[in-house]
């Protein structure tokens, strides 16, 4: 059994928990890849939470594949990643691409119009949209604008914060106002990587069930 169907298990079982069994929805990841995410890349973490992230779109999404970001100050849409070909997906798509902008500084705004650009314009569904956004710290105030702009569709963010730095604009996603309903999430693990799966997966699926009740009511899912 490969990484990914292992982990399959763990999502499943979390999902149980969260009565989550039977929800489809579209899965993203976006990767910080700016100077300071530099040894997460070299060491395998990157690689490790992209199959982490895939096996939760194996479950929900509506046809198992994640799309997938990078960005520093500048940023790339990568191709999607499936079950068939995420074995040295970093590798091969990211850190051997010398098209990639990397390791420069960390600007999420524009990251975040393209996110919303893909899913909102270029490929609107009635699928919710699960968005996992990986960040080691130093967020740009300025993601405030897309968080409530994006709040009227379909897209739930869930931020995940990696390492130990600062992370005060993050910290803040639950008291932002101006929102139709709470469409961001937040949470900070120092070491990734010796996190268990249920652990993480308990936290990534925290307030994904909650956004989608209030969506549903609010019709902006139907």
């Amino acid at each position: 059994m490969n990484s990914v169907s292992l982990m399959k298990k763990s999502v499943q079982v979390v999902l149980e928990k969260k009565q989550l069994r039977g929800v489809v929805a579209k899965v993203g990841l976006v990767l910080d890849i700016s100077g300071s995410m530099r040894n997460f890349y070299k060491n395998g973490t990157v690689q490790q939470v992209v199959e982490r992230i895939l096996a939760v779109a194996s479950q929900f999404d509506d046809d198992g594949s994640l799309d997938v970001w990078v960005y520093d100050n500048e940023f790339s849409r990568l191709p999607a990643v499936t079950e068939k070909d995420f074995i040295g997906y970093v590798n091969n798509h990211i850190l051997n691409d010398e098209s990639i902008h990397k390791f420069g500084r960390n600007d999420e705004p524009q990251v975040m119009a393209d996110v919303l650009q893909k899913y909102v314009k270029e490929e609107p569904s009635d699928l919710p949209v699960f968005l996992v956004f990986i960040n080691d710290g130093g967020c740009k105030a300025g993601i405030k604008k897309f968080i409530v702009e994006s709040s009227s569709q379909p897209i739930f963010w869930q931020f995940v914060g990696i390492g130990d730095s600062n992370f005060d604009v993050l910290r803040k996603l639950d008291t932002m106002e101006g929102r139709v309903v709470d469409n961001a999430n937040f949470f900070h693990f120092d070491n990734i990587e010796t996190v268990s799966d249920e652990q993480l997966y308990d936290q990534l699926l925290d307030e994904f069930p909650m956004w989608l009740k209030e969506a549903k009511a609010k019709r902006i899912l139907r």
